[in-house]
């Protein structure tokens, strides 16, 4: 989604992988050490990988306005937003390992209830704490990739007693972005 806001998607070629602790993708972890997606691949220059890097990387790339502010109040508001969805990811991850994706007798409730509280507590932040009306930046585009991974994944829902969060949600699926990168396929262990 970054590379398509930022004008960049058409020099990209998205190779898709599937990636899991339990399957070994040689192909990813000889790029990324830590065997996870994404990865960005650049002619003789070495691989960078994670989300939040690459963004960061793809900011320098465009001569738009840039979608990681440089400095003041609204450099931080943006790196938080996107720290959240990166915890929102990292914890829906959790919570389906916790509830498809391990083996049942060895599910954790506990676990899962406490990954599933991180999401609900992130959910009722970012009703309050999304600055809905400002230019687009990096911590949006965070947020609506991570709510639509966990939505596609039907992951504890975030639509419940949130109605400015839902409304800016549905607002930014209609964005070409959005539309550019659906999500699909199913993961494999």
């Amino acid at each position: 989604m970054f590379a398509h806001e930022a004008g960049l998607a058409g020099r990209i070629e998205v190779v898709h992988h599937e990636t899991s602790p339990t399957l070994r993708n040689e192909a990813v972890y000889a790029q990324n050490p830590l065997g996870k997606v994404p990865v960005l691949i650049r002619a003789g220059e070495p691989a960078i990988f994670d989300s939040d890097i690459i963004c960061a990387y793809l900011d320098t790339l465009h001569d738009g306005r840039p979608l990681i502010p440089a400095q003041g109040e609204a450099r931080w508001h943006a790196l938080r937003l996107q720290a959240v969805a990166q915890g929102l990811a990292d914890a829906g991850i959790k919570v389906r390992w916790e509830t498809v994706r391990r083996p049942e007798a060895l599910r954790f409730p506990a676990l899962r209830d406490g990954y599933t509280e991180k999401l609900i507590e992130s959910y009722d932040w970012l009703e309050q704490e999304l600055d809905t009306d400002a230019p687009l930046h990096v911590g949006h585009i965070a947020v609506a990739t991570a709510l639509s991974w966990l939505e596609f994944r039907e992951l504890p829902d975030f639509r419940e007693g949130r109605p400015r969060l839902v409304a800016w949600f549905d607002a930014f699926e209609q964005r070409p972005s959005m539309r550019a990168t659906p999500l699909s396929g199913e993961t494999h262990d």
